[in-house]
């Protein structure tokens, strides 16, 4: 098993930033994992944000927060960040952390293991 715990959310003013994090560990986790951040709105389908290899350390992001977010990881601490700056309204959601063992990839059904969120809250 894999147990995942985001942290570092809270409530900002639009053009803010935040600094999530999430915490890896369990038997099964692997470096040779794929971390990858989703996040939830309410009454929206869950969608991808950013995701990293662990190993090779690629990276991709969704457009609407390229440029705005940095998905980075720290193997000594297995940890996985994501630094969001220039925040929006629109970036309000619930965050999740998710880990996979094959290749970055933007679908969540790929991904095996999920935290329980960290809400993030923007205001105009």
């Amino acid at each position: 098993q894999v147990q995942l715990v985001e942290s570092g959310g809270g409530l900002v003013q639009a053009g803010g930033s935040l600094r999530l994090s999430c915490a890896a560990s369990g038997r099964s986790f692997s470096r040779y994992y794929t971390m990858g951040w989703f996040r939830q709105a309410p009454g929206k389908e869950r969608e991808f944000v950013a995701a990293i290899s662990w190993s090779g350390g690629g990276t991709d992001y969704a457009d609407s927060v390229l440029g705005r977010c940095t998905i980075s990881t720290d193997n000594a601490k297995n940890m996985v960040y994501l630094q969001m700056n220039s925040l929006k309204p629109e970036d309000t959601a619930i965050y999740y952390c998710a880990a996979n063992s094959g290749r970055v990839t933007r679908s969540p059904s790929a991904f095996a293991y999920w935290g329980m969120g960290t809400q993030v809250t923007v205001s105009s």
